[in-house]
């Protein structure tokens, strides 16, 4: 089985050019990889919200709305699978989750169980996080979801066998990036032996992207920053 992870840029409350940018990773990866994967909230952007309920519900999206329906209709146009983070609506509730979707079909929704995606001192019930973790069978392997700081905070909650993903969105400078690289590679450990992480690339403010294949603590490959490209790994 081969993964991508898609190290592109994504703007802020620009849905519409995400998707875009979703597609043409799709098109340069088709045929080439099983799985494409992207980062934290990469649909809306990491920073789309306000944090005011009214604003922020029409940001979101729900698992029935007609953008993730456009989406499952991309995985059968390229015959490639996405995940993808992006923010929730169900109900009256927000979240930051991640879909994937197979075969035109969403066959998992993971949501984010810890609280640092959201300004948590301005927020109010409507932002919430999940509470389940669990796997989900994928070309026959076992495959564990984390968001970004989960991993930190309950890294017992994400051991699985076969592979982790972690879709984050993280803006260090190039110089600390020379040091969080290996912490980055022992957190996973502590959930995976083989750990997938995509983080995107931004401009306000900037983050440089990247995409990792940590293996038994280490850095097995990598892309480089401030470079949008698709990272191929055969697990």
């Amino acid at each position: 089985m081969k993964i991508g992870l898609a190290a592109y840029r994504f703007a802020n409350k620009d849905t519409k050019f995400n998707i875009s940018q979703m597609e043409k990773a799709l098109q340069e990866s088709h045929g080439k990889v099983d799985l494409l994967c992207f980062g934290e909230t990469f649909l809306q952007g990491f920073d789309s919200l306000c944090w005011d309920f009214q604003t922020d519900k029409n940001m979101a999206i729900s698992c029935d709305s007609a953008v993730m329906q456009k989406l499952c209709e991309l995985t059968l146009r390229y015959q490639t699978d996405l995940l993808f983070g992006y923010v929730e609506r169900d109900g009256d509730a927000l979240y930051s989750s991640c879909a994937v979707i197979a075969q035109g079909k969403l066959i998992h929704n993971y949501r984010r169980i810890s609280k640092n995606w959201k300004e948590y001192s301005r927020t109010d019930s409507h932002y919430c996080e999940g509470t389940v973790t669990d796997e989900f069978l994928y070309h026959g392997k076992r495959i564990m979801i984390a968001l970004c700081g989960d991993l930190w905070l309950f890294p017992e909650r994400f051991k699985t066998e076969d592979l982790l993903i972690w879709p984050v969105y993280v803006n260090f400078e190039l110089d600390e990036w020379k040091i969080y690289e290996q912490e980055y590679a022992d957190q996973a450990l502590l959930a995976c032996p083989k750990t997938l992480m995509i983080n995107s690339i931004t401009d306000d403010p900037v983050s440089h992207g990247n995409a990792f294949y940590f293996h038994n603590g280490k850095v097995e490959q990598k892309l480089g920053y401030d470079r949008e490209a698709v990272l191929i790994v055969e697990v």
